[in-house]
Order: C-alpha cells, then sequence, then structure tokens
C-alpha cells in the first residue's frame, strides 16, 4: 500500500467539519473508488504557517510517503507574513522533502488572498507558489480554494473556513492533479 501524505493547516485539518469530512479524507475515498492501493494520511494542523511546518515536517519525514501534499501558507497570507518569508519556508519543506524522500511525488497546493491587502503583497503572494512549483518541478493546484473563497453557502459561519461542500469543491481541484499521478 502507497501513501499520500497531506501537510497543511485547518483546510487539511477539516476545521469545523472534522477530518471525516475535510479534503484529504474525500480524496480517499475516490482513491477507493477508483481501485487505488493508496492510503492518504492527514497531517493539517489548524493554525499551522509554513514557520511552523518547517519545524514540524521533520515528525513526519521518517513514515512512507509516496505523493506529498504540500497545504501551506494561507496563514501567512492572512498574516502578511513577506511573501518572500513564506516562499523561503516552503522551499525548505521542499527540499526536506527531496532530500530524504527522492522518489516522491510532491504536489503544490496554491493560495491566494483577497486584493484588498494593500499595495503588492497579494500579487506577490499569489505569484509566489506558482513560481515554487515552476522551480522545482512539481505538481501544481493554482488555488486550492477556487471557487470557494468569499461564496457564503460554501463556508463556515466565519467567511474563513469551507464548509462540507466547499470542502467537496477542493477535493475536485486536488483530484486533477493527483489522479494523473496515482
Amino acid at each position: 500500500m502507497k501513501t499520500i501524505l497531506f501537510f497543511g493547516n485547518s483546510l487539511s485539518a477539516g476545521y469545523g467539519v472534522g477530518q471525516s469530512n475535510a479534503f484529504p479524507a474525500l480524496i480517499q475515498q475516490k482513491i477507493k473508488a477508483a481501485g487505488k492501493p493508496y492510503t492518504v494520511v492527514n497531517a493539517g494542523v489548524s493554525g499551522e504557517t509554513t514557520a511552523g511546518g518547517k519545524y514540524r515536517i521533520h515528525k513526519w519525514i521518517g513514515r512512507q510517503m509516496d505523493i506529498f501534499v504540500l497545504e501551506l501558507g494561507a496563514n501567512d497570507g492572512l498574516r502578511g507574513i513577506p511573501a518572500r518569508e513564506t516562499s523561503q519556508n516552503l522551499q525548505e519543506i521542499i527540499d526536506v522533502v527531496k532530500k530524504h524522500h527522492p522518489e516522491t511525488k510532491i504536489v503544490l497546493a496554491g493560495m491566494e488572498i483577497p486584493d484588498i491587502f494593500p499595495g503588492r503583497y497579494a500579487a506577490e503572494f499569489r505569484v509566489l507558489f506558482r513560481e515554487l512549483a515552476l522551480k522545482n518541478n512539481l505538481a501544481f493546484v493554482p488555488f486550492l480554494l477556487e471557487g470557494v473563497a468569499g461564496v457564503p453557502h460554501l463556508n463556515l459561519p466565519d467567511h474563513v473556513h469551507p464548509n462540507t461542500e466547499g470542502h467537496k469543491i477542493m477535493a475536485q481541484h486536488i483530484w486533477k492533479v493527483l489522479e494523473d499521478l496515482l
């Protein structure tokens, strides 16, 4: 049995909907329906930033991971952490995975923040994920929350975290990229 490790924040963890309704669990259902020999491991932690992930990755590096889905950065954006710092942290996580698991396929889940942030920050933040995917030749989901962010009926009352219907859409975005890697 092969393993897909989802390494992320509250989106992966299923904040407000529970892990069984979060997109990694929905991906596991799709894998089972497709008859593929993969098990999903959900390593999502609510509130995680890329800096936290950079230190937490070492806890997971000893585990089998045939596919590594990197879903971090949203909390960096919400906190206004400089895009360059977010990019460096994500690169360090990618480097650690590549060093310890050179055969592992890596999927990067891109994130965007609203253009309401002042100056060039939103644009810089958006582009950092594309640049990392290209530089590292990673499978790439351009915007994990596409069609979900800012859509009231797809989010919890906090207007930040997706509800179960929102997670179904995120699972579709991930599946489009993952399906070819299985």
